[in-house]
Parts: structure tokens; C-alpha cells; sequence
């Protein structure tokens, strides 16, 4: 089960006004599982999104970023999104792009709108044709059953290798207005920064133009769901979506409004609640691992140092087993590709414990006190460069042997 992360409480789950939410049991790939999720949005919504940088993207991201691109161009605006799990319409070719094509022709006749109002997802096994009609005779029964307050169906209803469904709330005040938002998101495996294996949907009531939610949602992934990792594989599907419904009195119509950074810190919040789900769940996880680089000469190299700790299967598998084993962070280190750093001022901290100091073994560090911290089910790894103040923060997990069962036998 994930690490310290509880079940998200279906009742503690806000509607959020301008948003109603169907799902079906369409069989794509196991019977009796919530596998079809349509999201219907209200004539006033914008969305931007932004999505992986896999070369080879599935057909429903190259469809939904080009629908998106005619929506800002013609007027339409997006209707519905939708989403399946249980096959990721990936590596197929132009036959996956006309399946797609054919799963949005079939919802935009059930809602009365053109295909180009309607965003397709996937996510699921790569490399195998996506059962559309499948899906296509699920969305009446999603259709018919779309309700404000079906967030936490939502949320299960995009799982694949998920344990559990990973969704939250928040409430704020901005600007003298109550602005409501909720989200979900998944992922377990094939994670890592830009995007990952992950879907992530994140609504509220405010109205906010275009080219500020463009921003926006750049802003939030990039303080979020691209700092995280668990196994260092960028996958072919990922998407995370903001949806602004208008349905609300706050509107912000550019950034140089005060407003406008509070709503950007609401929203960065609850994205950052969403992507630590993801790594609390990461497939086969025992523990939740924050990696946090300090005094950089600037933020991209902090995350280069960080990234390459996280995406270490030594490090990862040194935390799984507790095993203070801590030469293979500074090994890490060494090789993320900053050229010019001066290890002999390197500090590494794990918790409140001095492992390292200017580059080498700190003459107090003892290892039963490593133990004790590497026995615990959250961790921090700090790392002090001594170069500058720039700094940056990784989340990640631990690699065990439930991860490559679970991979060994995913397609079962």
C-alpha cells in the first residue's frame, strides 16, 4: 500500500462548479473495473495542459494537444474530456490516431458538440491496439450517469497499476472570493521528471483567461509533477490538465494581478499533494524520499544532482533494504554532470544526521544513527553544494522487489 498516504474520502471530495463527471465499466482490459471517465466541462471553462516529452507520444496526447491548439484558434471551446485505462493507444501508428479520432466523433454525437471539443487520454499497455468500441459503448452509460460529485469514481477510474486513488480538495479565498478545486491524478511506475506515466486533472471555479492559465499550468507541473521520479522512465502518455470553469466570481485575466500569484500557489499546492501521491504509491514503494540540493550555483544543476540520486537503482534499492550504504549518493553526485563541482565542499545530510563533510566521511558520523534514519518510512537526503543559492527538491521512492514483479508481469 502507499507510504503514509490514506485513502483520499470520497465525501471530502468538493464539487467543483462547471465540472460534471461520468464513468463506465467498458472491459478494455479486465470485466467489472471502472475503465471509461468523461469529464463534461461548462461553455465558460478554459484548459491548458502540458504533456510528455516522449518521442514517441501516444495518439490521444498528439490529438489532444492539437485539439487544444484549434480550440484557442476557432472559437470551440473544450466540451469534455476523455479518458480510458487498460490500453495506452501508444505505439500504434496511424491506426491508433483514427481509433482516437473515432472514441472523440463518438462522444462529441452524445454531447452535441465537434470531435475537436473533446481531449482524449489513455494510459495502460504500449503497443497494442485500443479497443474502441469498447470504449465507444461505455460513454452512454458514463454520459448518462455525469454528476457533480463523482470525483472519487474519477479517480479510480483512470488506475492502472495504482493501489489506490489518489484525489484532493481545497478551498481558498482570493480576492474576497471563495474558489473551490479539485483533483485527481495516477501513476505507480514509469516515472520520471517531464512528464512521467501519470495523468493528473485539476479543476476549479475561478475564470481565468487563456494565456494565464497557459502559464499556470507550466508553472504548477514544473513545481510538482516534474519533481518527481521512481524508476527514470519517461513514458508515452503523460498529460496533466487545468481546467478553469468560470463558473465563479473570482476572474483573472493576467498575471500582473495580485490575485493571480495566490491562486498560482493554491494550485501549485494541491498539484504537489497529487504528484507525492504518485511517488507514495510507486510501484512496489516502502518509502517516501524528498532529495533536497542547496547552495547551487543555480536551480538546474541542483536538479541534475538531484535527479541522478533519484534515479539511482543503488541508491534506491540501499533504501529499500535500510542498509546506510550512503558512498552511492556521493557516487550520484559525481556523476550528474556538473563538471566544475568542488566535491571538497560537499555536505550530505540524511535527516538530521552529518554523513558527509567537505567531500568526505564526517569524523562523527556513526552508522547506527544512518540506520536509524534508513530504517524510517520518510526520509530527507540534503545535499549542501556550497556554490551559490539556488536549490531544488526531488521526490522519489525506494526500489524493491515487489517493483519488478509487479513490471514482470504487467500485461497479465
Amino acid at each position: 500500500m502507499a507510504v503514509n498516504s490514506p485513502l483520499p474520502i470520497a465525501a471530502e471530495l468538493k464539487p467543483v462548479a462547471g465540472v460534471e463527471i461520468g464513468y463506465a465499466e467498458a472491459g478494455i482490459k479486465k470485466p467489472n473495473r471502472k475503465d471509461v471517465l468523461v469529464m463534461k466541462l461548462a461553455p465558460t471553462a478554459t484548459v491548458a495542459g502540458v504533456f510528455t516529452l516522449n518521442r514517441f507520444c501516444a495518439a490521444p496526447v498528439q490529438i489532444a494537444k492539437a485539439h487544444l491548439a484549434a480550440a484557442q484558434t476557432s472559437g470551440q471551446p473544450i466540451t469534455a474530456l476523455l479518458v480510458n485505462t487498460g490500453n495506452a493507444n501508444a505505439g500504434t501508428g496511424e491506426l491508433g490516431l483514427s481509433l482516437a479520432h473515432q472514441t472523440c466523433a463518438a462522444l462529441a454525437a452524445q454531447l452535441g458538440v465537434a470531435p475537436t471539443q473533446i481531449l482524449p487520454f489513455s494510459t495502460g499497455v504500449i503497443l497494442e491496439p485500443l479497443p474502441a468500441v469498447k470504449v465507444i459503448a461505455g460513454l452512454p452509460q458514463a454520459v448518462a450517469g455525469l454528476k457533480a460529485d463523482n470525483w472519487y469514481h474519477a479517480a479510480e477510474a483512470i488506475m492502472t497499476t495504482d493501489t489506490q486513488p489518489k484525489a484532493g480538495s481545497r478551498t481558498v479565498t482570493i480576492g474576497g472570493h471563495s474558489v473551490t478545486m479539485t483533483g485527481i491524478s495516477k501513476g505507480a511506475g514509469m516515472i520520471k521528471p517531464n512528464m512521467a506515466t501519470m495523468l493528473g486533472y485539476l479543476a476549479f471555479d475561478a475564470a481565468v483567461a487563456q494565456p494565464v492559465l497557459d502559464e499556470l499550468v507550466k508553472y504548477a507541473a514544473d513545481r510538482s509533477f516534474n519533481c518527481i521520479t521512481i524508476d527514470g522512465d519517461t513514458s508515452t502518455n503523460d498529460s496533466f490538465m487545468l481546467i478553469a470553469t468560470g463558473a465563479g466570481a473570482l476572474k483573472i485575466t493576467s498575471v500582473e494581478q495580485p490575485e493571480y500569484a495566490q491562486l498560482r500557489d493554491a494550485v501549485t499546492e494541491l498539484s504537489l499533494f497529487l504528484a507525492q501521491a504518485i511517488v507514495r504509491d510507486g510501484e512496489g514503494a516502502t518509502k517516501f524520499i524528498s532529495i533536497i540540493v542547496e547552495e547551487g550555483a543555480n536551480v538546474e544543476e541542483c536538479r541534475k544532482i538531484a535527479y541522478s540520486i533519484g534515479h539511482s537503482p543503488l541508491v534506491k534499492t540501499a533504501f529499500f533494504a535500510s542498509d546506510p550504504n550512503l558512498g552511492r549518493i556521493l557516487a550520484a553526485i559525481g556523476y550528474a554532470g556538473v563538471d566544475d563541482l568542488d566535491v571538497s565542499k560537499l555536505n550530505l545530510y540524511l535527516d538530521d544526521v552529518w554523513v558527509a563533510k567537505n567531500g568526505g566521511r564526517n569524523p562523527d558520523y556513526k552508522e547506527e544513527d544512518g540506520q536509524r534514519v534508513m530504517q524510517q518510512a520518510e526520509i530527507t537526503v540534503r545535499v549542501k553544494l556550497a556554490r551559490g543559492a539556488a536549490s531544488a527538491t526531488v521526490y522519489t521512492c525506494d526500489l524493491s522487489h515487489d517493483y519488478v514483479s509487479i513490471n514482470a508481469d504487467y500485461r497479465s
